[in-house]
């Protein structure tokens, strides 16, 4: 990706620029670049730089991704990025309702263009460990696919497509209307052929016309140490069939970390809070701490305070995509007893006559009536 250049900078705006700044700059240079309007040798290559650098930031889910994990984010397990079927003029239309060739010249060439698939969204819930080491998942999903008895065309075997009747092909039906201004001239698309210009002689008898059928599929999911809550895995090609000879769509599957009874985490740092006794504070001890890997001994120093923080070096979340870990920070606290024995009470008056403190037993005995 040493190739490529900076989303933000192609649309030349800053990283926290608005929707609506992105479009405006995106307006801008998709004008200027257009192959009918600028003929220069790189006009068409800056065009597609453009459209790509607009279709990833204007997609919420895609932006955060490429902010999180740039280049390799889209081209990993973490991204929904487009795939062969981005077309850049399939953009610029949107924006500005055609109006330039970029090799659609008619209606009935766009709607038999290659169309991606739809992506597909599913929500799974893992545990804290489970995304700390990662694991395997497996989920169902609805998708469509390609009918395998007419290859997707929609066509009974042995027959094919013709031309549209009504339409002569073109995809478009022109009506002539007389008016108060004189003579006008309304296109629309032709309602027999939904613009295709072509109509089939006979329906497949599996998918109906349709060219897909719907299936329920089980697919395994892995799921990389160290994931977060609420990111997105991309499983390309995992999503509805295309249409027209369209690529897939991609399954984004949502990932929501379910808390841990004695862990939290913040990026790759674990942390957690341990009692312990009043005589472990002031005389040191070594105490259990619980970590992601299991039990291990700590020994904290004498006179250690109450909300006093210690860190475990390497013993965090493993940060994504590498093998190196993040910290776990323990804080200890004082438990202080609510119950105790007549031993255990005499023992700690005594201490406190020591240390010249009064006690409720001193109270007592100064009370006057």
């Amino acid at each position: 990706m040493a190739d490529k250049r900076d989303y933000y900078e192609v649309l030349g705006v800053n990283r926290n620029a608005t929707d609506e700044e992105l479009k405006k700059a995106y307006r801008v240079l998709a004008k200027k670049y257009h192959p009918d309007v600028n003929k220069s040798a790189e006009a068409e290559t800056l065009f597609k730089e453009v459209g790509e650098a607009y279709s990833v930031l204007s997609d919420p889910d895609k932006r955060r991704q490429y902010d999180q994990f740039g280049f390799d984010g889209l081209n990993g397990a973490f991204s929904s990025g487009f795939s062969g079927g981005f077309n850049p003029f399939d953009i610029f239309n949107d924006l500005f309702g055609g109006g330039f060739s970029g090799g659609f010249s008619s209606s009935s060439t766009r709607r038999n263009a290659p169309v991606r698939g739809r992506d597909i969204k599913e929500a799974l819930k893992i545990t804290f460990i489970e995304a700390a080491f990662g694991t395997k998942k497996t989920i169902n999903i609805s998708r469509s696919e390609s009918c395998e008895k007419c290859k997707g065309t929609g066509a009974k075997e042995g027959t094919g497509m013709k031309t549209c009747p009504q339409c002569r092909g073109t995809g478009e039906m022109r009506i002539q209307q007389n008016t108060l201004f004189g003579q006008m001239i309304t296109a629309t698309t032709c309602n027999k052929c939904n613009g295709k210009g072509k109509i089939i002689e006979e329906f497949c008898d599996s998918c109906k016309g349709a060219g897909n059928i719907k299936v329920t599929k089980k697919i395994e999911i892995n799921i990389p140490k160290g994931i977060d809550n609420n990111q997105i895995i991309s499983l390309r090609g995992q999503g509805d069939a295309g249409k027209n000879g369209g690529p897939e769509g991609d399954l984004l599957v949502h990932i929501t970390v379910m808390p841990h009874e004695i862990f939290t985490r913040d990026n790759t740092t674990v942390y957690c809070r341990i009692p312990i006794s009043y005589a472990q504070a002031v005389l040191g001890a070594n105490i259990t701490v619980p970590t992601l890997d299991g039990d291990m001994s700590y020994s904290i120093p004498e006179g250690t305070q109450t909300n006093t923080s210690f860190t475990i070096k390497n013993k965090g979340i493993p940060v994504l995509n590498r093998d190196t870990r993040g910290d776990q920070i323990f804080e200890v606290y004082v438990d202080v007893p609510r119950k105790l024995t007549k031993e255990q009470k005499k023992a700690l008056e005594d201490y406190a006559e020591l240390l010249g403190e009064s006690n409720n037993k001193d109270k007592r005995k100064k009370r006057i009536f």
